[in-house]
Order: C-alpha cells, then structure tokens, then sequence
C-alpha cells in the first residue's frame, strides 16, 4: 500500500516553519509523504532545507477580489490533483475558505483550523457578513473543523457557519515544551521591562499599552521601560504606521526591537509580557510567555483569556482600555522577586496540562486515520 500524502496549506511558509514543525515530524514518523504549500517568502527554501517538499501557491491574503479568489479556488483544486493529495491540513482564512472549496473539486479530504476570526469578525460590517457567508457555504465540505477556544466554536455553531457534529477544540498549535524553558533570569529587575509581542496593529491592543505605558512613566517611582517586538504590518486596515511608531518611540523608556526570529529570547529578558488584544483564536505569544514562567497581563477576551487565570499567572484587563491595564501594570510591580516567580512558575505548570503539543499532534493524527483509512 502506497504511502499517503498529506499537504499542509497556510498563507506564509513562516507560519508552517515556526508553529508546525514538531506536527510535521510527527507525521513524517507515521509514515506520511508531507507537502508544503504556501505562498513563497524567506521561510520557504528553510523548510526545503529541512527536507520537506515545498509548492508555491500566490495568495492575495488581504484581497477581496471576488474573480481572483474565484482563481485560486482552481488553484488549489489543480495542484492538490497534481501532487494525488489525500487530506489537507488547512489554516489561515483563505486556504479555510478557498482550499476547502479547491478539495471538495479535487475530491479529497479537508480538516480545517480556525486560528482565529481576524480583524473582519471584531465588526458586523460588510466585510464581516460576507467572511460569514464564505464559510458558511464552504465549511460544509470540510472534514473537521478544529478551533482553538470554546468562544470561537460556540460562536461558528451558534451563526451556524458549520455543524456541531464537525467540530472540536484544540489547545492553540501547542508549545514544544522541552524548546520553551523557563530561564533562571531575575524576575525583578530595575528597570522593570513590560514587553509587548505582536504585529504592530490596533487590534493586538498596542494603542492601549503605548497609553498606559504614558501614564505609567508620570508616576516618578516608577523605573520601568515599555519594549515593542513585532513587524510593522501596513496591509492590515488597524496598521500603526512608520510615523506614529517613531512618534511613541521618542520617549526614551519606549524601545523598539523589530523584528527577530528568536522571540524566546527576548521574552526571557523581561519581567512581565503584555498583549492587550481586542480578541485571538488563541495567543501563541501567550502561550511562550506562559511556558517561559513569565508573568502576563493580557485581555478578558476569547484567546487571552484562556490561557490567564487572573491573579494566578498573570492579571486581566478590559479590552480597548488603556487605564485599566495601567492599573493592572502598576498591580504587577508591587509585587516583590518571589511573588512575580510564583506567578511564573504557576503560568508554566498552566501550560504543562492543558498546552502541550503532544495534545495537538494526537489529536490531527487520530483525524487523519480516520478520514484516510
């Protein structure tokens, strides 16, 4: 019996190369043949260099051209005919949308992953109710549909976007839990050092930290710095834009990183990770932090939420508001060195029975044998 083929199809090959790889070597230990399909992008030729076998697709991410999309519905019903795909692991909302609709033509299996609803659910604008619609009509013809909190699937059911019967909840993409080590660094330090991790976008809150991290820095107590880690992402409609980052970063407790690809790093540098996000599928950011023993703040919102138990592992805030979170803020530096590492120690332990990827990895391969067998 020849082996059988498994595709995993995402919008950037740097999502396939920094959150699934240990799915993809379990797969590859089953004995799977494993395609990677993505847009091509500087993580592609990595993954090839790894030994996986890399296909190109073009995908307009933030288009809304109904013809091109209509395109790319072909697209991917061709190329999965061409390499005899048989399931597709799909994530990200077009692959979700398009691919699903590209398998159903190509007469495959589709198991999908909600991540998260992204900027077009946080309204009920047009976009919205036409993202609504999309997979409304597409999800039909998926395997399993697999999200990442309960809010989201009840969410999905409740609009009816997709069957009950379909679905099923995964604990994010999972941390490798022997990669992400909690470091033996000072968990109070002076300056004390908030981090915030994400795509520098409105929705991941990073207006509210900026104001809370103003407010802070009046306080004259205070010897604290706001670090800001993350791509500047102007496609996105929330993106704050070169200009009023080098406004915010005049101040000189306010230091930009950019972009490096070893956040860990960097996270074990600070004393508390903040991400005030309007709403995720569930924070991969979060989860590291969580795994690394740091302290959080973060959200009262689906994706945030999960992973904090307030006043446990790290503090809630209310969403879009930047004076709470600056209370919250001012809450984690008084506390001394050993209540910010029980803290830590306590978000670790969160990570270690509810987020392991051991969880994910079961989970996708019990999905798989039974679609494929």
């Amino acid at each position: 019996m020849s082996k059988k083929t498994i595709a995993i199809v995402i919008n950037t090959s740097w999502n396939i190369y920094n959150f699934r790889l240990s799915l993809l070597g379990a797969l590859r230990n089953e004995g799977y043949r494993i395609l990677l399909i993505a847009p091509r992008d500087d993580y592609s030729q990595k993954l090839v260099d790894l030994g996986y076998e890399y296909h190109e697709i073009k995908i307009n991410n933030k288009g809304t051209n109904p013809f091109q999309d209509l395109l790319l519905v072909w697209r991917f019903s061709r190329l999965y005919k061409r390499l005899n795909v048989d399931v597709v692991l799909q994530y990200t909302i077009k692959p979700n949308i398009y691919g699903t609709l590209g398998a159903k033509l190509a007469g495959i299996a589709a198991i999908n992953n909600i991540s998260g609803l992204g900027t077009v659910f946080l309204n009920n604008g047009l976009s919205s109710k036409i993202a609504r619609f999309l997979y409304r009509f597409s999800l039909r013809f998926a395997n399993k549909v697999f999200f990442q909190n309960p809010h989201d699937r009840k969410l999905f059911v409740d609009k009816k976007l997709v069957k009950e019967s379909k679905t099923d909840l995964l604990p994010g993409s999972g941390i490798n839990l022997s990669q992400y080590k909690p470091s033996t660094n000072k968990l109070k330090t002076d300056p004390f050092v908030f981090l915030f991790v994400a795509r520098l976008i409105k929705d991941k809150g990073i207006v509210e930290f900026i104001e809370a991290a103003k407010k802070l820095l009046k306080q004259d107590d205070k010897q604290v710095e706001f670090w800001l880690l993350g791509d500047l992402y102007l496609i996105n409609p929330t993106a704050i834009n070169q200009e009023q980052l080098e406004q915010w970063i005049k101040t000189p407790e306010i230091k930009y990183l950019g972009h490096v690809d070893d956040v860990a790093s960097v996270m074990n540098k600070a004393n508390c990770i903040v991400l005030p996000s309007y709403r995720e599928g569930l924070s991969r950011v979060l989860l590291e932090a969580a795994a690394l023993a740091k302290p959080i703040i973060t959200t009262n919102v689906p994706g945030c939420k999960d992973v904090v138990d307030d006043g446990v592992n790290g503090y809630l805030c209310e969403v879009k508001n930047s004076h709470d979170l600056s209370i919250q803020m001012n809450k984690m530096l008084a506390l001394d060195s050993y209540q910010l590492q029980e803290m830590g120690k306590k978000g670790r332990v969160k990570i270690e029975n509810e987020f392991d990827e051991k969880f994910v990895i079961d989970s996708y391969l019990r999905e798989i044998k039974f679609v494929v067998d």
